[in-house]
């Protein structure tokens, strides 16, 4: 989960700054956590409050992400979002937004089968993104992280969410250029997979992320809640990515670890 958290604040300074090069400082005093890892941190929090059981979680997961977001109502919300935050009565809002993908890695560290992640996935996300590609866009990323930390091999994963997911008919080097902000879930989720399809360690793989620019914190969180399943995270990149959150982050980080593993 912690590698979702460093890919949004690593992508934090160049969401609406993009940066098409791998070349940049890793991080800066201009980097901070934004909505993606708040809503990362909710979810797990209501995975651990529910100890990890399905039935009950669609209700925690409502709980948890307006209990927290309200606590940070200012991380950069997107409108539809803001206003289920925010009402006294929140209804799923059909949304494909690419928000249900980058808030989900938990769900994979939590799962302990592949029926398991997308069902945890489900129950999490049609709370807000109730539309098909919504849907289909966590799951996926829930898969990705379950299979990651199960072992498979990163020609595995894409094989499988080629399979029954998104086509991957295209490099970072062919999209860069040319790619450019997209929210919804179709237009961010895959790159975000190429991205670290294309990699070789957890930081090359938020490199990846960050270069093809778009929806950069986004993009970066799916890419390291995958890339951080998948190798790991570097000692000295989780110490300084801590010392971005405050105590009480820190606090819902550290519980789910403990019970779900790093």
């Amino acid at each position: 989960m912690l590698g979702a958290i460093i890919g949004d604040i690593v992508g934090s300074r160049f969401e609406w700054n993009n940066h098409k090069s791998k070349d940049f400082q890793f991080f800066s005093t201009e980097c901070f956590f934004t909505d993606d890892s708040v809503m990362t941190l909710a979810v797990g929090q209501a995975l651990l409050n529910n100890k990890g059981q399905l039935d009950g979680l669609s209700d925690e997961a409502i709980k948890c992400m307006r209990t927290l977001g309200r606590i940070y109502p200012t991380r950069g919300y997107g409108e539809s979002f803001f206003q289920w935050l925010m009402s006294e009565n929140p209804v799923p809002y059909y949304s494909y937004g690419n928000g249900s993908a980058m808030r989900i890695s938990a769900c994979g560290y939590v799962a302990d089968s592949f029926t398991n992640a997308k069902d945890l996935s489900r129950a999490v996300t049609k709370v807000t993104h109730n539309h098909p590609e919504g849907i289909k866009g966590a799951e996926a990323v829930a898969v990705a992280v379950y299979m990651a930390r199960q072992k498979e091999s990163i020609h595995n994963i894409m094989r499988y969410i080629a399979n029954n997911y998104y086509a991957f008919e295209y490099s970072l080097k062919e999209i860069r250029e040319y790619y450019e902000f997209d929210p919804s879930c179709q237009g961010t989720v895959p790159q975000a997979m190429q991205a670290f399809f294309e990699s070789t360690s957890f930081e090359d793989a938020i490199r990846n992320a960050i270069s093809i620019g778009g929806d950069s914190d986004t993009i970066g969180a799916i890419t390291g809640g995958i890339a951080g399943a998948y190798y790991g995270i570097p000692d000295e990149i989780r110490k300084i990515a801590l010392c971005y959150l405050d105590k009480r982050l820190l606090g819902i980080l550290k519980k789910f670890e403990k019970v779900y593993g790093k």
